[in-house]
């Protein structure tokens, strides 16, 4: 396709890179600009946002790289804190960068805006090149414009969404690169290496790691060609897991626990990326014979881990019955998506069974065994995305990734279909409809202009409204003013705000292994005054603060009306308990705690 002797199509297939990085500019200055109101206060909204902030704060204030504990929560031993420091690097990056030149707190609000338009981009690229194989060399812009339309992928990319879900969907749109890669050792090679990454990050997509070396390994078994592929998997797979572990566990990862790249999960990986090589060895010509030895390698690998570590077997969080059934449980993003909203949900499931339906096609009409194979392999590990849904929501943005190849293939079979008919009106209206279709857009007009959802009620209007007030630059910005540093007990929600805004420090926040600062919290709300009392002084807190209305605050009124915050929200306050005077408006109460000589 020529416009004034500019050919168009040789653009989209030679000069691909480029242009997705023009596009990735341009999302990246449009959000930027549309976003700058909260980057400029620095509304980190989330609160493994703000602990993340605090993470890098105390790596640039001289903080051992080795020692993520947050010594601003629960005093003085701090808070563990079970991520890695991998993350944190792009940020304090950013921020060292711009320092000299706008100073410290302007230096991290630009690296709270930026940072998360890095992984950004590197997924845009890894998808695109997937699409090239699977499609056509032209087809990427589709996998661009798909992606961009996956809201609950694109919500893990926005300024200020600095944790670390945004690099992991990057590290698994390069693992669906290196699936779709024709050049196999460079695919295993991108595959082992994408995995090894997202777990030295988190277990949160661990599953996802898992299926993509079971893919793997499933096209050895169908394919002995492909032990090229098996085999670089396995060697980056077990190096790359060492490497990150050696290079980011924190000192408490070195610990036998379940719930990060411990020596638990490394001495699984390098077993694993082990086994996967001898296999890639012995290359058996027989295809039973190669299921067979692989079925015995799986065996090996879950009947080790299931004798040598018996305590992860069950949530690989570890905690308490108790802290499960009053913290845990509750965690909306936990739960099945058939347990959420049909606003919530529809959107977020049309996508998954659309990439399912287009890869399904697109394997029937592969015209290569390779390409037959490779949407294969691609429909597999979207179809596991969708079951997925079916156990916890939060994997919401990683099935809507994966589900862009597929609905890539259908836009691109069936959208030109339409363009070349006669009538315009079929041309124009048909391709837009088809796309909006393949595309899973329609999923927001049906929920936007069908009744099938009731509008948030006058209660969760309230609680929504004090949530955004009590964490409001403004409302932090006040406790600063009014009292000097501090500390002050609140809710375990409201704590990685405070100490990322004030001065002050607080008790707890939603962090498991931190089961007894959770507790003690929840204990003290919703126990008798004089116990809260008793929980305050082993912390040396010096103020209540609490934010009535606030979601978790229902929480405590609904599991002891009568408790000690019940009490306070019916406007029965303890004589040991002093107000402290705040401004008009202010959505807190204030009190100094007063204790008992000893």
């Amino acid at each position: 396709m020529r416009f004034a002797g500019f050919d168009l199509e040789r653009e989209l297939r030679t000069r691909w890179v480029r242009w997705t990085l023009l596009i990735w500019a341009a999302i990246a200055l449009w959000y930027l600009w549309y976003r700058w109101a909260p980057i400029n206060a620095l509304s980190l909204s989330d609160t493994d946002d703000n602990m993340r902030m605090m993470q890098v704060r105390g790596l640039l204030a001289g903080q051992d790289w080795y020692d993520l504990r947050q010594y601003r929560l629960s005093p003085p031993q701090g808070l563990d804190i079970h991520w890695s420091r991998l993350v944190d690097l792009p940020i304090a990056g950013l921020i060292l960068l711009f320092q000299p030149f706008v100073g410290t707190a302007m230096a991290e609000r630009l690296a709270a805006g930026i940072a998360p338009l890095f992984p950004l981009a590197v997924t845009m690229l890894a998808m695109g090149a997937a699409v090239r194989r699977l499609i056509a060399p032209a087809a990427w812009p589709l996998a661009i414009l798909i992606l961009l339309g996956c809201t609950a992928t694109m919500a893990q990319y926005v300024p200020l969404r600095i944790d670390h879900h945004g690099w992991q969907l990057a590290f698994l749109a390069l693992a669906v690169m290196g699936i779709a890669d024709p050049q196999r050792t460079r695919g295993g090679l991108t595959v082992g290496l994408a995995s090894a990454g997202s777990l030295t990050i988190g277990l949160e997509l661990l599953p996802f790691c898992a299926m993509a070396g079971a893919i793997v390994t499933l096209r050895w078994i169908w394919d002995r060609d492909e032990m090229p592929r098996m085999r670089a998997y396995g060697l980056t797979l077990a190096g790359g897991s060492s490497a990150g572990f050696v290079l980011f566990a924190s000192n408490a990862n070195y610990a036998m626990r379940c719930d990060a790249l411990t020596p638990v999960w490394l001495s699984v990986m390098v077993a694993a990326g082990a086994l996967v090589v001898v296999l890639s060895l012995l290359n058996p010509a027989s295809r039973l014979v190669r299921l067979g030895i692989a079925a015995a390698a799986g065996g090996i690998v879950v009947g080790g881990f299931a004798g040598l570590f018996p305590q992860c077997l069950q949530r690989p969080e570890g905690v308490s019955d108790e802290l499960a059934k009053t913290w845990l449980n509750n965690v909306r993003e936990a739960r099945p998506i058939y347990k959420h909203s049909f606003g919530m949900a529809f959107p977020m499931a049309v996508l998954p069974v659309i990439g399912i339906v287009g890869a399904g096609f697109a394997a029937w009409r592969a015209k290569t065994a390779d390409q037959l194979v490779a949407w294969v392999a691609i429909g597999l590990f979207t179809a596991f995305a969708g079951a997925m849904l079916l156990w916890q929501v939060r994997v919401g943005p990683a099935a809507q990734l994966l589900a862009v190849p597929g609905a890539a293939w259908l836009a691109w079979t069936i959208v030109p279909w339409f363009l070349r008919q006669r009538w315009m009106a079929v041309r124009v209206l048909g391709s837009v409809a088809a796309f909006l279709l393949v595309s899973g857009l329609f999923a927001g007009f049906v929920v936007k202009y069908l009744p099938v959802s009731d509008p948030p009620s006058k209660y969760r209007s309230t609680v929504n409204r004090a949530n955004n007030r009590c964490a409001s630059s403004a409302a932090m910005r006040m406790l600063d003013r009014t009292l000097p540093p501090s500390t002050l007990f609140t809710h375990v929600d409201l704590g990685p705000r405070l100490i990322v805004m004030t001065r002050h420090k607080g008790i707890a926040g939603p962090y498991h292994r931190n089961e007894r600062a959770i507790l003690d919290v929840h204990h003290a709300f919703t126990g008798e005054p004089e116990a809260f009392r008793g929980i305050a002084r082993r912390y040396g807190a010096q103020y209540l603060l609490v934010c009535p209305n606030m979601a978790e605050t229902t929480v405590y009124r609904a599991r002891k009306k009568d408790g000690f915050y019940g009490q306070l929200a019916k406007g029965t306050v303890p004589d040991w308990l002093e107000p402290v005077p705040l401004p008009k408006g202010a959505p807190y109460r204030l009190w100094r705690i007063r204790y008992d000589p000893r």
